[in-house]
């Protein structure tokens, strides 16, 4: 498909028409409005839970009715909840809740933080909470959507990261010291989405704060990990974010390697980039030639193609989604329809579940309330508009309900095979999988605006036109207005043009320097970049041509394996790194 036609299918697919399923028992449409409500009740059962039970801690335990810090002790519900509050309509509860983060979060902590995560979540959803807030009948100061306490404390957030991508490869490590940067014995080996899961937060953060070091690190790091496919265009699980050596070489569409590619289309639709879409589509062709058997998708040795996990993780369940978005809707529904037979099979998709023997795979037989098939579900039903398409959300709903709800909230579910829970409700429940959820069920939400209403706003650079449609969810499910990418853009030109003007100032000074001493001189002007500093992608490009010193790597992957201690010891990487 030319990129031409790609663009405007992603940004698009809320124009195209619904059909209403009528109300009904099982083999007939669900009706939208009788889920809808349940789909509320799942929320506020959920999020009251937590904030009687478990605020200020990151998540809400609900077997034992308490809570604990999961991913950096960020209050981490209460942020990845809050435009979902919006999108249920609860703007009192929203402004309330902005006013609780702004005295309560704070950044400046000694903690070791997953980069990935508080990208994600924190960041993503501070930046999706101040783009809502007008919306949400907040009072937003002078300036806004260039200003405000929200994208201060996204910003905040974000600078905190910003230590994990000095790296000689321009790829971040993937954790690091809120307080103290990276620690001296933090391990350089990476999962490929921990590396490729930045543009979106990051690039919309320097179109409204005019620094474009974010999405400069997140462009250098996106374009590190093209550079390190395979011959026949594959990227592997794990790699060295020193060496650039991939330590883990199976190759797929799931956990590590996920949000990778998604980030590349959304990124190319947010940023209208050209060139984030061909390398998506490169990777489409190699995906299809080499993991793609039937409708089904497994795991090969990225070198050479042959299949190395014959399994199906429920993180993969998001593909069908994404093949929606750049129009190849045959196939993702052909996939879909594969995926939801298995959720019917349990109730709940299990962690992996192996393709030959049409089973769980031991050790990963849970399902902890993840979003992916939802996901796929709603974003496909916005471009077809099948009613059968609901009946995976009425699945969902069902099944959760009668499985996961306890007193104080939705437990995940240890074991699909006989339904034992297990004490955790993750952040991601408030923030993706009710979400989504709700918007299968809510054709009308403000979310699906198909641009026959907007909002004009004046800011301190012009008139900006917001609320049109078009979001991007991140992969968290925190929407992002690509409108507001536009909003402040003069002031990123402002400094780009006072930055040229020093350059040319400096490089005249040393131009008269050296017709008055007769000597050489060093330059043009550049700003330093040394030690403590962040480096420019060109410092990057220098940095990697560096040879660093050899490392000893355990690989995490071996041909002479067998594949039940393969799976194990992979399995493993998975789990910690989704």
């Amino acid at each position: 498909m030319p990129f031409g036609l790609v663009i405007p299918l992603g940004l698009l697919c809320a124009l195209l028409p619904l059909h209403h399923g009528a109300p009904g028992p099982e083999g007939t449409a669900p009706d939208p409005a009788h889920y809808r409500e349940r789909v509320k009740a799942m929320f506020y059962h959920a999020y009251d839970s937590y904030l009687e039970n478990a605020f200020p801690y990151d998540e809400l335990r609900p077997l034992t009715c308490d809570g604990h810090d999961t991913w950096g002790s960020f209050s981490l519900t209460l942020i990845d909840a809050l435009d979902t509050l919006l999108i249920l309509g609860n703007v009192s509860e929203f402004q309330r809740v902005v006013e609780v983060l702004q005295h309560n979060v704070d950044f400046d902590i000694d903690v070791n933080a997953s980069v990935f995560e508080t990208n994600i979540r924190v960041v993503g959803g501070l930046l999706s909470a101040h783009l809502l807030s007008k919306k949400a009948g907040v009072e937003v100061e002078a300036g806004w959507p260039c200003s405000g306490p929200l994208l201060r404390m996204a910003e905040e957030a974000a600078r905190k990261l910003l230590p994990a991508f000095q790296t000689p490869t321009g790829m971040p490590y993937g954790t690091v010291n809120l307080l103290h940067g990276v620690n001296p014995g933090e391990t350089p080996v990476t999962c490929t989405a921990g590396i490729g899961t930045f543009i979106v937060e990051f690039a919309t953060l320097s179109s409204l704060t005019g620094d474009p070091v974010f999405e400069d690190v997140a462009r250098v790091a996106l374009t590190r990990l093209w550079e390190s496919r395979s011959d026949i265009g594959l990227v592997g699980n794990h790699i060295d974010v020193l060496t650039g050596k991939w330590v883990a070489q199976d190759a797929g569409i799931g956990a590590g390697v996920d949000s990778y590619f998604e980030y590349l289309v959304k990124g190319a639709i947010l940023l209208q980039d050209k060139k984030l879409m061909a390398m998506f589509l490169e990777y489409n062709k190699a995906i299809r030639n080499y993991t793609r058997f039937g409708d089904w998708y497994l795991w090969v040795q990225m070198y050479k193609g042959t299949v190395s996990m014959p399994v199906f993780q429920s993180l993969e369940a998001y593909w069908p989604g994404l093949q929606s978005l750049i129009g190849d809707i045959d196939n993702a529904m052909k996939t879909f329809l594969n995926y939801h037979t298995v959720w019917k099979q349990f109730g709940g998709l299990p962690e992996f579940y192996n393709i030959p023997q049409g089973y769980t795979v031991e050790k990963r037989e849970g399902y902890p309330l993840r979003p992916e098939l939802i996901e796929s579900a709603m974003y496909l039903y916005r471009a077809t508009g099948d009613p059968t398409l609901l009946e995976l959300g009425r699945d969902a709903v069902e099944s959760i309900e009668k499985i996961s709800k306890v007193e104080c909230g939705f437990a995940t579910i240890k074991d699909l095979r006989d339904h034992k829970l297990d004490n955790r409700m993750e952040s991601f429940f408030l923030a993706e999988t009710v979400k989504y959820l709700y918007l299968l069920f809510d054709p009308t939400n403000f979310i699906h605006n198909n641009g026959s209403t907007f909002d004009a706003v004046m800011t301190p650079y012009g008139e900006c036109i917001l609320g049109a449609g078009g979001y991007i969810f991140n992969t968290e499910a925190h929407p992002i207005d690509p409108a507001a990418l536009h909003c402040c853009r003069r002031l990123k030109e402002e400094q780009e043009e006072v930055e040229d003007l020093m350059r040319e100032f400096y490089s005249l000074k040393r131009s008269r320097s050296r017709v008055q001493r007769k000597t050489m001189s060093s330059g043009p002007w550049e700003p330093p970049a040394g030690p403590g500093t962040l480096s420019s992608p060109e410092n990057h490009e220098e940095a990697r041509e560096k040879k660093p010193a050899k490392q000893k790597i355990s690989l995490l992957s071996c041909p002479s394996q067998p594949f039940t201690s393969k799976l194990a010891l992979l399995g493993q990487v998975f789990l910690d790194s989704s």
